[in-house]
Protein backbone atom coordinates (compact mmCIF):
# COMPACT_ATOMS: atom_id res chain seq x y z
CA UNK A 1 0.00 0.00 0.00
CA UNK A 2 2.91 2.18 1.39
CA UNK A 3 4.71 1.81 -2.31
CA UNK A 4 1.64 2.52 -4.33
CA UNK A 5 0.92 5.26 -2.32
CA UNK A 6 4.42 6.55 -2.93
CA UNK A 7 4.09 5.89 -7.03
CA UNK A 8 0.81 8.00 -6.79
CA UNK A 9 2.55 10.81 -5.16
CA UNK A 10 5.31 10.90 -7.99
CA UNK A 11 3.35 10.52 -10.93
CA UNK A 12 1.39 13.10 -9.53
CA UNK A 13 4.50 15.40 -8.81
CA UNK A 14 5.81 14.39 -12.47
CA UNK A 15 2.24 15.30 -14.34
CA UNK A 16 2.10 19.01 -12.26
CA UNK A 17 5.92 19.69 -13.58
CA UNK A 18 4.97 18.81 -17.30
CA UNK A 19 2.19 20.41 -17.17
CA UNK A 20 3.86 23.63 -15.81
CA UNK A 21 6.74 23.32 -18.14
CA UNK A 22 4.02 22.86 -21.60
CA UNK A 23 2.33 25.71 -20.05
CA UNK A 24 5.49 28.15 -19.84
CA UNK A 25 6.68 26.68 -23.15
CA UNK A 26 2.84 27.77 -24.82
CA UNK A 27 2.90 31.32 -23.03
CA UNK A 28 6.40 32.03 -24.48
CA UNK A 29 5.56 30.70 -27.83
CA UNK A 30 1.95 33.06 -27.86
CA UNK A 31 3.77 35.65 -26.66
CA UNK A 32 6.15 35.90 -28.82
CA UNK A 33 3.45 35.42 -31.82
CA UNK A 34 1.69 37.73 -30.77
CA UNK A 35 4.30 40.39 -30.89
CA UNK A 36 5.34 38.91 -34.29
CA UNK A 37 2.26 39.65 -35.34
CA UNK A 38 1.54 43.32 -33.82
CA UNK A 39 5.05 44.60 -34.91
CA UNK A 40 6.02 45.61 -38.72
CA UNK A 41 8.51 43.43 -40.15
CA UNK A 42 12.19 44.70 -38.89
CA UNK A 43 14.97 44.70 -41.47
CA UNK A 44 17.48 42.36 -38.89
CA UNK A 45 21.14 41.98 -40.04
CA UNK A 46 21.75 38.65 -41.74
CA UNK A 47 22.70 35.57 -39.12
CA UNK A 48 22.18 31.80 -38.39
CA UNK A 49 18.88 30.37 -38.01
CA UNK A 50 17.97 29.24 -34.33
CA UNK A 51 15.89 26.59 -33.37
CA UNK A 52 12.50 27.50 -30.92
CA UNK A 53 13.28 29.30 -27.73
CA UNK A 54 16.96 28.55 -27.42
CA UNK A 55 17.69 30.02 -30.51
CA UNK A 56 21.32 30.30 -31.49
CA UNK A 57 22.74 29.40 -27.85
CA UNK A 58 23.73 25.74 -29.11
CA UNK A 59 26.43 27.04 -31.27
CA UNK A 60 28.00 28.90 -28.00
CA UNK A 61 28.16 25.43 -26.38
CA UNK A 62 30.91 23.78 -27.70
CA UNK A 63 34.83 23.40 -26.69
CA UNK A 64 35.60 26.13 -29.03
CA UNK A 65 35.52 29.47 -27.42
CA UNK A 66 32.48 31.98 -28.20
CA UNK A 67 35.01 34.61 -29.87
CA UNK A 68 36.22 31.83 -32.18
CA UNK A 69 32.69 30.72 -32.99
CA UNK A 70 31.30 33.84 -33.89
CA UNK A 71 34.13 34.95 -35.42
CA UNK A 72 33.54 32.20 -38.00
CA UNK A 73 29.84 32.82 -38.07
CA UNK A 74 31.25 36.70 -38.94
CA UNK A 75 32.82 35.08 -41.95
CA UNK A 76 29.54 33.57 -43.35
CA UNK A 77 27.12 36.26 -42.35
CA UNK A 78 28.74 39.48 -42.63
CA UNK A 79 30.58 42.07 -39.99
CA UNK A 80 27.35 42.72 -38.39
CA UNK A 81 25.48 39.66 -37.16
CA UNK A 82 22.49 38.57 -35.90
CA UNK A 83 21.27 36.04 -33.74
CA UNK A 84 18.56 35.14 -31.32
CA UNK A 85 19.47 33.89 -28.34
CA UNK A 86 17.11 32.33 -25.78
CA UNK A 87 14.74 35.17 -25.06
CA UNK A 88 17.01 37.90 -26.65
CA UNK A 89 17.95 39.44 -29.76
CA UNK A 90 21.84 39.55 -30.24
CA UNK A 91 24.05 41.68 -32.85
CA UNK A 92 27.51 41.17 -32.99
CA UNK A 93 29.72 43.69 -34.46
CA UNK A 94 24.24 51.26 -27.06
CA UNK A 95 26.31 51.74 -23.61
CA UNK A 96 23.44 50.23 -22.18
CA UNK A 97 24.13 47.32 -20.10
CA UNK A 98 22.03 44.46 -19.91
CA UNK A 99 20.95 42.72 -16.60
CA UNK A 100 23.50 39.67 -15.64
CA UNK A 101 23.72 37.31 -12.87
CA UNK A 102 27.34 38.74 -12.57
CA UNK A 103 26.06 42.13 -11.72
CA UNK A 104 23.57 41.16 -9.52
CA UNK A 105 25.55 38.81 -7.53
CA UNK A 106 29.16 39.74 -7.44
CA UNK A 107 28.52 43.19 -7.89
CA UNK A 108 25.88 43.60 -5.19
CA UNK A 109 22.81 44.45 -7.53
CA UNK A 110 24.56 46.50 -10.15
CA UNK A 111 26.65 48.95 -7.75
CA UNK A 112 29.96 48.50 -9.23
CA UNK A 113 31.71 49.78 -12.49
CA UNK A 114 31.36 47.15 -15.30
CA UNK A 115 27.87 45.59 -15.54
CA UNK A 116 26.30 48.67 -13.86
CA UNK A 117 23.44 49.57 -16.66
CA UNK A 118 23.21 53.16 -18.18
CA UNK A 119 22.12 55.86 -15.71
CA UNK A 120 22.44 58.94 -13.26
CA UNK A 121 24.62 56.45 -10.89
CA UNK A 122 26.73 54.72 -13.45
CA UNK A 123 27.51 58.63 -14.73
CA UNK A 124 28.48 58.81 -11.25
CA UNK A 125 30.60 56.07 -10.97
CA UNK A 126 32.33 56.70 -14.18
CA UNK A 127 33.31 60.03 -13.49
CA UNK A 128 34.43 59.12 -9.46
CA UNK A 129 36.74 56.38 -11.61
CA UNK A 130 38.19 58.65 -14.60
CA UNK A 131 38.77 61.81 -11.75
CA UNK A 132 39.37 59.97 -8.32
CA UNK A 133 40.45 56.50 -8.74
CA UNK A 134 41.75 55.98 -11.93
CA UNK A 135 43.02 59.73 -12.93
CA UNK A 136 46.62 60.04 -14.38
CA UNK A 137 47.64 61.79 -10.84
CA UNK A 138 46.47 58.73 -8.71
CA UNK A 139 48.06 55.89 -10.75
CA UNK A 140 51.43 58.59 -11.02
CA UNK A 141 51.12 58.54 -6.68
CA UNK A 142 51.27 54.99 -6.73
CA UNK A 143 54.00 54.29 -9.14
CA UNK A 144 57.03 54.20 -7.14
CA UNK A 145 54.88 50.82 -4.95
CA UNK A 146 54.34 49.63 -8.93
CA UNK A 147 58.28 49.73 -9.44
CA UNK A 148 58.81 48.02 -5.75
CA UNK A 149 56.76 45.12 -7.20
CA UNK A 150 58.65 44.98 -10.19
CA UNK A 151 62.01 44.93 -9.09
CA UNK A 152 60.91 42.29 -6.33
CA UNK A 153 59.66 40.21 -9.40
CA UNK A 154 63.27 40.75 -10.74
CA UNK A 155 64.58 39.61 -7.78
CA UNK A 156 63.24 36.79 -7.38
CA UNK A 157 63.72 35.87 -11.45
CA UNK A 158 67.57 36.38 -10.20
CA UNK A 159 67.68 33.85 -7.22
CA UNK A 160 65.33 31.28 -9.12
CA UNK A 161 67.90 31.64 -12.19
CA UNK A 162 68.19 28.14 -14.33
CA UNK A 163 65.28 26.79 -13.07
CA UNK A 164 62.02 26.54 -14.96
CA UNK A 165 58.87 29.09 -13.52
CA UNK A 166 56.05 29.36 -14.30
CA UNK A 167 55.45 33.34 -15.81
CA UNK A 168 51.28 32.92 -14.82
CA UNK A 169 51.91 32.49 -11.14
CA UNK A 170 54.52 35.02 -11.20
CA UNK A 171 52.75 37.47 -12.79
CA UNK A 172 49.70 36.92 -11.46
CA UNK A 173 51.03 37.90 -7.56
CA UNK A 174 52.92 41.29 -8.93
CA UNK A 175 49.35 42.19 -10.42
CA UNK A 176 47.98 41.26 -7.39
CA UNK A 177 49.88 43.05 -4.63
CA UNK A 178 49.85 45.95 -7.18
CA UNK A 179 46.52 46.15 -6.99
CA UNK A 180 46.04 45.49 -3.20
CA UNK A 181 48.42 48.24 -2.26
CA UNK A 182 46.23 50.64 -4.65
CA UNK A 183 43.26 49.42 -3.89
CA UNK A 184 43.56 48.61 0.12
CA UNK A 185 46.38 49.71 1.26
CA UNK A 186 49.98 47.86 1.74
CA UNK A 187 49.31 46.00 4.84
CA UNK A 188 46.99 43.97 2.67
CA UNK A 189 49.52 43.79 -0.31
CA UNK A 190 51.91 41.93 2.69
CA UNK A 191 49.05 39.67 3.39
CA UNK A 192 49.62 38.27 -0.46
CA UNK A 193 50.26 34.37 0.22
CA UNK A 194 48.19 33.91 3.56
CA UNK A 195 45.21 31.46 3.58
CA UNK A 196 42.64 34.16 3.63
CA UNK A 197 44.13 36.23 0.42
CA UNK A 198 44.62 32.62 -1.22
CA UNK A 199 41.10 31.92 -0.99
CA UNK A 200 40.21 35.33 -2.11
CA UNK A 201 42.62 34.86 -5.17
CA UNK A 202 41.10 31.63 -6.01
CA UNK A 203 37.66 33.27 -5.67
CA UNK A 204 38.56 35.86 -8.02
CA UNK A 205 40.34 33.56 -10.38
CA UNK A 206 36.65 31.28 -9.97
CA UNK A 207 34.58 35.00 -10.78
CA UNK A 208 36.53 35.77 -14.11
CA UNK A 209 35.53 31.57 -15.05
CA UNK A 210 31.92 31.97 -14.44
CA UNK A 211 31.38 35.99 -15.50
CA UNK A 212 32.57 34.14 -18.93
CA UNK A 213 30.58 31.12 -19.09
CA UNK A 214 27.73 33.66 -18.55
CA UNK A 215 27.86 34.25 -21.98
CA UNK A 216 26.64 30.09 -23.00
CA UNK A 217 24.49 30.19 -19.71
CA UNK A 218 20.53 29.79 -20.76
CA UNK A 219 19.58 31.26 -17.85
CA UNK A 220 21.11 34.58 -18.28
CA UNK A 221 19.39 34.33 -22.53
CA UNK A 222 15.73 32.69 -21.10
CA UNK A 223 15.47 34.35 -17.91
CA UNK A 224 12.32 32.54 -16.86
CA UNK A 225 15.50 29.21 -16.76
CA UNK A 226 16.72 30.84 -14.08
CA UNK A 227 14.67 28.85 -11.48
CA UNK A 228 16.21 25.88 -12.88
CA UNK A 229 18.80 24.40 -10.96
CA UNK A 230 22.02 25.95 -12.33
CA UNK A 231 25.39 25.33 -11.34
CA UNK A 232 26.79 28.89 -12.65
CA UNK A 233 24.91 30.62 -10.43
CA UNK A 234 25.44 28.40 -7.14
CA UNK A 235 29.16 29.03 -8.50
CA UNK A 236 29.09 32.92 -8.45
CA UNK A 237 26.74 32.37 -5.00
CA UNK A 238 30.22 31.25 -3.41
CA UNK A 239 32.45 33.89 -4.88
CA UNK A 240 30.23 36.27 -3.47
CA UNK A 241 30.08 34.32 0.00
CA UNK A 242 34.03 34.90 -0.28
CA UNK A 243 34.72 38.15 -1.10
CA UNK A 244 31.96 39.98 0.92
CA UNK A 245 33.60 38.76 4.39
CA UNK A 246 37.50 39.64 2.55
CA UNK A 247 35.64 42.95 1.79
CA UNK A 248 33.62 43.49 4.98
CA UNK A 249 36.98 42.71 7.15
CA UNK A 250 39.26 45.37 5.12
CA UNK A 251 36.08 48.36 5.02
CA UNK A 252 36.22 47.64 9.31
CA UNK A 253 39.94 47.93 9.55
CA UNK A 254 39.64 51.27 7.99
CA UNK A 255 37.19 52.54 9.50
CA UNK A 256 38.38 51.42 12.79
CA UNK A 257 42.30 53.16 11.76
CA UNK A 258 40.15 56.26 10.59
CA UNK A 259 38.09 56.16 14.19
CA UNK A 260 42.03 55.88 15.88
CA UNK A 261 43.30 59.02 14.52
CA UNK A 262 39.85 61.34 13.93
CA UNK A 263 37.36 60.34 16.68
CA UNK A 264 33.82 59.22 15.45
CA UNK A 265 32.17 61.41 12.95
CA UNK A 266 35.82 62.79 11.21
CA UNK A 267 36.24 62.65 7.25
CA UNK A 268 39.09 60.84 5.80
CA UNK A 269 40.78 63.84 5.19
CA UNK A 270 44.39 61.70 3.98
CA UNK A 271 43.43 59.30 1.18
CA UNK A 272 46.08 56.61 1.93
CA UNK A 273 44.43 54.63 -1.13
CA UNK A 274 41.07 54.01 -3.18
CA UNK A 275 39.31 52.56 -0.09
CA UNK A 276 39.67 55.89 1.91
CA UNK A 277 38.55 57.92 -1.30
CA UNK A 278 35.63 56.01 -1.51
CA UNK A 279 34.59 56.01 2.31
CA UNK A 280 35.13 59.95 1.92
CA UNK A 281 32.64 60.51 -0.57
CA UNK A 282 30.56 57.86 1.12
CA UNK A 283 30.43 60.15 4.03
CA UNK A 284 29.37 63.11 2.33
CA UNK A 285 25.56 62.70 2.01
CA UNK A 286 22.54 60.13 1.84
CA UNK A 287 20.05 59.54 -0.50
CA UNK A 288 20.27 59.70 -4.18
CA UNK A 289 18.14 62.75 -4.26
CA UNK A 290 18.82 65.07 -7.33
CA UNK A 291 21.24 68.12 -6.53
CA UNK A 292 23.12 65.97 -3.82
CA UNK A 293 26.99 65.64 -3.83
CA UNK A 294 28.42 62.08 -5.74
CA UNK A 295 29.40 60.75 -2.54
CA UNK A 296 25.61 60.78 -1.60
CA UNK A 297 25.30 57.82 -3.94
CA UNK A 298 27.35 55.60 -2.54
CA UNK A 299 26.11 53.24 -0.10
CA UNK A 300 28.39 50.13 1.78
CA UNK A 301 27.43 47.93 -1.05
CA UNK A 302 28.27 50.43 -3.74
CA UNK A 303 31.86 51.08 -1.91
CA UNK A 304 32.64 47.11 -1.91
CA UNK A 305 31.02 46.79 -5.41
CA UNK A 306 33.88 49.56 -7.08
CA UNK A 307 36.20 47.84 -4.94
CA UNK A 308 36.13 44.45 -6.06
CA UNK A 309 35.48 45.66 -9.78
CA UNK A 310 38.93 47.64 -9.12
CA UNK A 311 40.71 44.36 -7.84
CA UNK A 312 39.14 41.80 -10.46
CA UNK A 313 39.90 45.08 -13.55
CA UNK A 314 43.36 45.37 -12.40
CA UNK A 315 44.93 41.77 -11.83
CA UNK A 316 43.90 38.50 -14.17
CA UNK A 317 44.10 40.64 -17.11
CA UNK A 318 47.24 42.74 -16.99
CA UNK A 319 49.03 39.68 -15.83
CA UNK A 320 47.34 37.46 -18.74
CA UNK A 321 48.70 40.02 -21.21
CA UNK A 322 51.86 39.60 -19.88
CA UNK A 323 52.09 36.41 -20.02
CA UNK A 324 50.39 36.44 -23.99
CA UNK A 325 53.45 38.81 -24.62
CA UNK A 326 56.20 36.58 -23.30
CA UNK A 327 54.63 33.80 -24.90
CA UNK A 328 54.80 35.63 -28.45
CA UNK A 329 58.08 36.91 -27.80
CA UNK A 330 59.51 32.97 -26.86
CA UNK A 331 57.89 32.23 -30.33
CA UNK A 332 60.20 34.72 -31.68
CA UNK A 333 63.72 35.01 -30.44
CA UNK A 334 64.79 37.71 -32.76
CA UNK A 335 61.91 40.14 -31.64
CA UNK A 336 62.67 39.22 -27.99
CA UNK A 337 66.40 40.61 -28.89
CA UNK A 338 64.88 43.29 -30.69
CA UNK A 339 63.15 44.23 -27.17
CA UNK A 340 66.17 43.91 -25.49
CA UNK A 341 68.38 45.75 -27.17
CA UNK A 342 66.78 49.25 -27.30
CA UNK A 343 66.57 48.72 -22.94
CA UNK A 344 69.81 49.96 -21.06
CA UNK A 345 72.33 47.27 -18.98
CA UNK A 346 73.39 49.57 -16.53
CA UNK A 347 69.97 50.83 -14.97
CA UNK A 348 66.86 49.61 -15.09
CA UNK A 349 63.95 51.20 -17.36
CA UNK A 350 61.06 53.24 -15.74
CA UNK A 351 57.46 54.06 -16.27
CA UNK A 352 58.65 57.17 -17.16
CA UNK A 353 61.15 55.11 -19.78
CA UNK A 354 58.04 53.81 -21.88
CA UNK A 355 57.84 56.89 -24.09
CA UNK A 356 61.26 55.78 -25.66
CA UNK A 357 61.02 52.49 -25.98
CA UNK A 358 58.83 51.83 -28.77
CA UNK A 359 59.66 48.67 -29.79
CA UNK A 360 58.24 47.45 -26.28
CA UNK A 361 55.56 49.51 -26.79
CA UNK A 362 55.09 48.06 -30.43
CA UNK A 363 55.30 44.24 -28.34
CA UNK A 364 52.48 45.28 -26.58
CA UNK A 365 50.25 46.65 -28.65
CA UNK A 366 50.73 44.03 -31.05
CA UNK A 367 49.89 41.09 -28.03
CA UNK A 368 46.57 42.98 -27.39
CA UNK A 369 45.76 42.70 -31.15
CA UNK A 370 46.13 38.87 -31.23
CA UNK A 371 45.33 38.71 -27.52
CA UNK A 372 42.38 40.94 -25.89
CA UNK A 373 41.54 39.68 -22.81
CA UNK A 374 38.26 40.45 -23.00
CA UNK A 375 37.57 39.51 -26.99
CA UNK A 376 34.05 40.28 -26.65
CA UNK A 377 34.03 43.24 -24.95
CA UNK A 378 31.41 43.83 -22.55
CA UNK A 379 27.58 42.94 -23.77
CA UNK A 380 26.24 45.94 -24.42
CA UNK A 381 22.23 46.59 -24.97
CA UNK A 382 20.17 48.95 -27.57
CA UNK A 383 18.40 51.56 -25.04
CA UNK A 384 16.32 52.36 -28.23
CA UNK A 385 15.16 51.45 -31.28
CA UNK A 386 18.01 52.24 -34.04
CA UNK A 387 19.34 51.96 -37.61
CA UNK A 388 23.10 50.53 -38.07
CA UNK A 389 24.24 50.55 -41.77
CA UNK A 390 27.41 48.37 -42.79
CA UNK A 391 28.75 48.63 -46.18
CA UNK A 392 25.70 50.29 -48.04
CA UNK A 393 23.26 48.57 -46.20
CA UNK A 394 21.21 49.23 -42.88
CA UNK A 395 19.65 47.54 -40.41
CA UNK A 396 17.15 48.17 -37.95
CA UNK A 397 18.14 47.02 -34.06
CA UNK A 398 15.22 47.07 -31.63
CA UNK A 399 15.51 48.42 -28.57
CA UNK A 400 16.49 45.77 -25.73
CA UNK A 401 19.09 43.90 -28.65
CA UNK A 402 21.80 42.71 -26.66
CA UNK A 403 25.47 43.41 -28.16
CA UNK A 404 28.60 41.99 -28.77
CA UNK A 405 31.59 43.69 -30.25
CA UNK A 406 34.35 40.66 -31.25
CA UNK A 407 37.50 42.82 -30.70
CA UNK A 408 39.25 39.31 -31.34
CA UNK A 409 38.40 39.36 -34.68
CA UNK A 410 38.27 42.78 -35.11
CA UNK A 411 42.13 42.31 -34.39
CA UNK A 412 42.62 40.08 -37.14
CA UNK A 413 40.68 41.46 -40.14
CA UNK A 414 42.03 41.14 -43.30
CA UNK A 415 40.29 43.79 -44.13
CA UNK A 416 41.47 46.08 -41.36
CA UNK A 417 45.01 44.53 -40.94
CA UNK A 418 46.34 42.86 -44.33
CA UNK A 419 49.53 42.41 -43.91
CA UNK A 420 49.43 38.20 -42.07
CA UNK A 421 46.77 39.74 -39.52
CA UNK A 422 47.03 36.05 -37.92
CA UNK A 423 51.14 36.36 -36.97
CA UNK A 424 52.86 38.29 -34.33
CA UNK A 425 54.45 41.42 -36.19
CA UNK A 426 55.71 43.84 -33.84
CA UNK A 427 57.50 45.88 -36.15
CA UNK A 428 53.60 47.08 -37.94
CA UNK A 429 53.16 49.31 -35.25
CA UNK A 430 56.85 51.08 -35.29
CA UNK A 431 58.04 54.20 -37.49
CA UNK A 432 56.94 53.54 -41.45
CA UNK A 433 55.22 50.64 -40.32
CA UNK A 434 51.63 49.82 -41.77
CA UNK A 435 50.07 50.13 -38.04
CA UNK A 436 52.09 53.44 -37.41
CA UNK A 437 50.20 55.93 -34.68
CA UNK A 438 47.22 52.88 -34.22
CA UNK A 439 46.66 53.13 -30.68
CA UNK A 440 44.39 51.10 -28.51
CA UNK A 441 43.01 53.24 -26.28
CA UNK A 442 39.58 54.15 -28.53
CA UNK A 443 40.60 56.15 -31.13
CA UNK A 444 41.28 53.44 -33.80
CA UNK A 445 38.74 51.03 -34.14
CA UNK A 446 40.89 48.58 -36.22
CA UNK A 447 42.01 48.32 -32.26
CA UNK A 448 39.57 47.90 -29.66
CA UNK A 449 41.33 45.92 -26.50
CA UNK A 450 39.27 48.08 -23.92
CA UNK A 451 36.72 49.21 -25.59
CA UNK A 452 35.81 52.73 -27.40
CA UNK A 453 33.44 55.14 -25.97
CA UNK A 454 32.16 56.27 -22.77
CA UNK A 455 31.59 52.36 -21.81
CA UNK A 456 35.62 51.80 -22.60
CA UNK A 457 37.55 50.52 -19.62
CA UNK A 458 38.45 53.35 -17.16
CA UNK A 459 41.52 51.34 -15.83
CA UNK A 460 43.42 51.05 -19.74
CA UNK A 461 45.99 53.81 -18.80
CA UNK A 462 46.66 51.69 -15.51
CA UNK A 463 46.93 48.44 -17.57
CA UNK A 464 48.79 50.11 -20.52
CA UNK A 465 51.34 51.17 -17.94
CA UNK A 466 51.74 47.76 -15.71
CA UNK A 467 52.05 45.55 -18.97
CA UNK A 468 54.59 47.13 -20.79
CA UNK A 469 56.89 47.99 -17.22
CA UNK A 470 56.91 44.01 -16.76
CA UNK A 471 57.63 43.34 -20.41
CA UNK A 472 60.29 45.89 -20.02
CA UNK A 473 61.30 44.47 -16.80
CA UNK A 474 61.44 40.79 -17.75
CA UNK A 475 63.29 41.02 -21.32
CA UNK A 476 65.79 43.81 -20.11
CA UNK A 477 66.90 42.01 -17.76
CA UNK A 478 66.84 38.36 -18.23
CA UNK A 479 67.46 35.91 -21.15
CA UNK A 480 64.78 33.85 -21.54
CA UNK A 481 64.77 30.44 -23.06
CA UNK A 482 62.27 27.17 -23.30
CA UNK A 483 62.63 24.14 -21.15
CA UNK A 484 64.85 21.54 -22.85
CA UNK A 485 62.98 19.36 -25.45
CA UNK A 486 60.28 22.50 -26.09
CA UNK A 487 60.87 24.64 -29.16
CA UNK A 488 59.60 27.94 -29.62
CA UNK A 489 57.17 26.42 -32.45
CA UNK A 490 56.07 24.34 -29.79
CA UNK A 491 54.48 26.92 -27.11
CA UNK A 492 50.98 25.83 -27.33
CA UNK A 493 48.79 29.45 -28.29
CA UNK A 494 45.23 27.20 -26.73
CA UNK A 495 42.96 29.78 -24.72
CA UNK A 496 40.79 29.39 -21.62
CA UNK A 497 37.77 31.61 -21.57
CA UNK A 498 36.36 33.45 -19.15
CA UNK A 499 36.15 37.31 -18.42
CA UNK A 500 39.54 37.45 -19.02
CA UNK A 501 41.00 35.35 -21.91
CA UNK A 502 44.12 33.35 -20.56
CA UNK A 503 46.44 30.54 -21.67
CA UNK A 504 45.03 27.25 -21.15
CA UNK A 505 48.22 26.10 -20.50
CA UNK A 506 50.42 28.24 -18.35
CA UNK A 507 53.78 29.75 -19.69
CA UNK A 508 56.66 27.73 -18.47
CA UNK A 509 60.21 29.12 -19.09
CA UNK A 510 63.69 29.57 -17.89
CA UNK A 511 65.19 33.04 -16.76
CA UNK A 512 69.00 33.68 -17.07
CA UNK A 513 70.46 37.09 -15.64
CA UNK A 514 72.17 39.56 -17.95
CA UNK A 515 72.53 42.95 -15.70
CA UNK A 516 75.42 43.53 -13.16
CA UNK A 517 74.23 41.96 -9.64
CA UNK A 518 74.21 44.66 -7.72
CA UNK A 519 70.60 45.52 -10.05
CA UNK A 520 69.13 42.59 -8.97
CA UNK A 521 68.48 44.40 -5.23
CA UNK A 522 65.36 45.19 -4.50
CA UNK A 523 63.89 48.40 -4.10
CA UNK A 524 63.20 48.99 -0.64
Amino acid sequence: MEVTLSLTAATAVALTATTFVVLALSSVVWQWQRRRSQRKPLNLPPGPRGWPVFGSLGLLAGALPPHRVLAALAARHGELMHLRLGSFDLVVAFVGRPPTAFGEIIEYVYKGILQTPYGPYWSMVRRLCVTELLSPSRIDAFERARTQETRAMARHLFESAGAAVDLKELLLGVTMRNVLRMAVGEKWSRCYGSEEAEAFRRALGEAFAVAGAGVRSAGEWVPWLRWLPQGLLRRMRRVHEVFDPFLEQILAEHERDHREQHGDGGEFVLARDLLDVLLQLSQQGEGPEEGEQEGAWLTRDGVKAIITDVLSGGTEPAAAMAEWAMAELLRRPDAMSAAADELDRDRWATERDLPDLPYVNAVVRETMRLHPVGPLLSIRCAREDTVVAVTGASYDVPAGTRLLVNAWAVGRDPAAWPDAPGEFRPERFLAGGAAEGVDPRGAHFQLVPFGAGRRMCPGYGLGMKEVAAMVASMVQGFGWRLPDGVAPEDVTMEECFGLSVSRKVPLVAIAQPRLPAHLYAAVD
